[in-house]
């Protein structure tokens, strides 16, 4: 949904600039398809932030299992944390921060190691530079009072919805890094306790 508005939001600017020569005819056809793609990105967002906070508060009990004392912040903020206000901020890499680190600690040989945080550090500090700029591209719409100044509104929240579809794909990497860490431990015990299959 992010790609389809950067090409909606990239129809609407072109067409801006025609409409300071006195071309508007596509103008207000744009303006209609930026705001169904708009609403389409709320639906999406909701639908995805459920299944990804299941995941997440799913992660979050499993890290205790991993490595108990990095968890200082209880359960209950791997769902609380993103309905804090301003807190929404930081409070989610916080807690993502935990989980990464307590998973990372179990390697498959039960040896203790430490692993980047770079998967998370970028995921979360793109996602909330998307949101910010995204937010102040729809308040210079709101408050746009000519073409040129609705125009760069426009390419602000197109700058903000690309970022935040790179936001979506580190998340992904996030999202399967992390599952991949909580898995090995349990694949390498199950490899054990089964052994090795028979050559004959």
């Amino acid at each position: 949904m992010d790609i389809f508005a950067v090409w909606a939001g990239f129809g609407l600017y072109s067409h801006l600039g025609s409409a300071l020569t006195g071309h508007t005819d596509q103008v207000v056809h744009d303006a209609h398809v930026l705001d169904a793609v708009g609403k389409a990105q709320i639906g999406a967002v909701l639908i995805t932030g459920i299944v990804f906070i299941a995941w997440f508060y799913r992660v979050r009990v499993n890290a205790e299992y991993f490595a108990q004392d990095v968890c200082t912040m209880a359960r209950g903020w791997a769902i609380g944390a993103w309905f804090v206000p301003v807190g929404n901020l930081w409070l989610p890499y916080r807690v993502a921060s935990e989980i990464w680190q307590a998973s990372a600690q179990s390697a498959p040989d039960g040896s203790w190691r430490t692993v980047s945080k770079a998967p998370v550090t970028a995921w979360w500090t793109l996602t909330i530079t998307s949101v910010i700029i995204g937010r102040a591209g729809s308040r210079l719409t709101d408050s746009a009072t000519t073409l040129a100044g609705l125009r760069h509104a426009v390419a602000l929240a197109a700058l903000g919805d690309l970022l935040n579809a790179v936001a979506a794909v580190l998340a992904i990497v996030f999202v399967r890094r992390l599952t991949g860490m909580q898995q090995a431990p349990h694949a390498s015990a199950v490899a054990a306790a089964v052994g090795p299959w028979p050559t004959h």
